[in-house]
């Protein structure tokens, strides 16, 4: 069991009261973790630990902060083991996926490293003779960021990259699911030697999240919040930010579709589709939670996915050989469960799948499925692919676009330049050309529309999101003034 404290100032602290709280093992049942359970004091205190380390950091010239941030990129990566160990017993995840979290984690970090000296500003022509007019970025203060448990190290060092490349210091909250993880990270920077009270970690208990993390977002010190996680719970973290005019940037869920038009590839489909539904046994945002096949070469593609599914199994995720763990928990097992039951009820067919064994869930395959079943619409976040089937292009479109959703999308087609033209058709902020729908690179603009959410994660794109634009003049001659 994992005993983790806060992260406050630079130094490990217990709860006010010394509260804490278990995460358990969705695959064993024991106790994984017992977590400080941060009070609304310790919250404060982070904030203000992130306020007095503000100055110096943000003072750094450029070129220490990217040598800094390249030395967390190593010690981040050389905690693998360490990641490994604690994200499978926390969330079920297996031992791959944990070592590609660090991989592009570490990636973020260095990314981040390179674009501290790439923060710039233009000249801006002025009416005014003589005058000299600047547009410059600056940080903007302390961060708050809010990361989940699905990509916990990816997601949790997304948070606080950019914030700290852009000069900012940061408070990272926790996911209560994952706290082990997620102060790992906090270790990490700490080795690195950013500095004390440079990145704060607070862990709290489930119970006390809607108050811990309003209390982050109206601390004074908080000028930014960064969110990733749920549209449900997104949409709060944005009314509370409303309340106290902060800006956010919020990457929420998905329903990401595949389409499959009738002179696509389906060999590279068929991979493309299985890999994007069945990673981490479908629980990341951009997972492919439908595809929509073109009738002509629906049975076809069908057959190919299911050859392709029917060799994955979900077991121990300690087992050196596992490729799919477990979800996150047996009640979410139960919840796709229920989507799946749905959708059968109403006609789909089932192409694929097997009975819950605990948090264990098979890769599933549904065929057939139309607007009356739940699955169509709803986020599953689990191993269960839709498959829809379109009269043409246009109505895949029309599906593809049937969503509150849009973060991710892929089209696949030999045609590039007909895939292409229905790319730019699809309401999503990401959409790739025979490529799956989960892909993520450290210096890319990552985000979605509609309900998934707004702002841009990565390279330049956050730039903007974690720096205020000032404008500055200098008036090198003499001034005109009307009285």
């Amino acid at each position: 069991m994992n005993n983790v404290e806060l992260l406050i100032g630079g130094r490990p602290a217990a709860a006010r009261g010394g509260a804490t709280f278990d995460r358990i093992d969705p695959f064993t049942g024991e106790i994984a973790t017992r977590a400080a359970a941060a009070t609304i004091e310790d919250v404060d205190d982070a904030a203000a630990a992130a306020q007095a380390a503000f100055p110096a950091w943000s003072a750094l010239h450029a070129t220490e902060r990217r040598a800094r941030l390249n030395k967390a990129a190593d010690e981040l990566a050389a905690l693998t083991p360490e990641f490994v160990e604690a994200g499978i017993a926390e969330t079920g995840g297996t031992g791959g996926w944990f070592g590609f979290n660090v991989m592009l984690a570490a990636s973020m970090l260095r990314e981040a490293a390179g674009m501290t000296t790439q923060i710039g500003g233009e000249v801006l022509p002025s009416e005014v003779p003589g005058n000299y007019a600047l547009a410059v970025r600056r940080p903007c203060g302390v961060v708050l960021g809010i990361a989940p448990w699905n990509a916990p190290v990816i997601l949790g060092v997304r948070a606080i990259a950019m914030p700290l490349a852009c000069g900012n210091t940061v408070v990272l909250k926790a996911s209560e699911t994952c706290p082990a993880v997620h102060r790992l990270i906090g270790e990490a920077m700490q080795r690195a030697g950013l500095g004390d009270g440079v990145v704060n970690v607070v862990t709290n208990a489930p119970a006390d999240a809607p108050v811990i993390v309003e209390r982050l977002i109206a601390h004074p010190a908080v000028r930014r919040i960064n969110f990733t996680g749920s549209t449900a719970v997104g949409r709060k973290v944005a009314q509370v930010a409303g309340k106290y005019l902060k800006p956010v940037l919020l990457e929420l869920g998905g329903k990401a579709p595949l389409l499959v038009l009738d002179d696509a590839d389906l060999e590279a489909a068929a991979a493309a589709a299985n890999f994007g539904a069945f990673a981490n046994q479908g629980q990341i945002c951009m997972s492919t939670e439908r595809i929509i096949a073109d009738r002509k070469i629906a049975d076809a593609f069908v057959d190919k996915l299911a050859a392709r599914a029917q060799t994955l199994h979900a077991v121990d995720p300690r087992r050196q050989d596992a490729v799919l763990g477990s979800l996150v928990s047996a009640d979410a097992a139960g919840r796709v469960q229920s989507l799946v039951a749905d959708a059968v009820g109403k006609g789909a067919r089932l192409v694929l799948g097997g009975p819950l064994d605990g948090a264990l869930m098979q890769p599933t395959i549904l065929d057939n499925v139309t607007a009356e079943m739940r699955l169509y619409s709803e986020e599953s976040f689990g191993p269960v692919v839709a498959v829809i089937r379109a009269t043409g292009d246009e109505d895949a479109i029309r599906i593809a676009n049937d969503s509150q959703y849009g973060l991710a999308a892929s089209v696949f087609s030999r045609d590039t330049s007909r895939a292409l033209a229905i790319a730019g058709r699809i309401d999503s902020g990401i959409c790739h050309v025979n490529g799956p729908t989960v892909h993520d690179e450290a210096n890319m603009p990552f985000g979605g529309v509609k309900d998934s959410g707004y702002g841009r994660f990565g390279g330049k794109a956050a730039v903007a999101e974690f720096t205020d634009l000032r404008w500055i003049t200098v008036q090198t001659a003499p001034r005109h003034y009307p009285f």
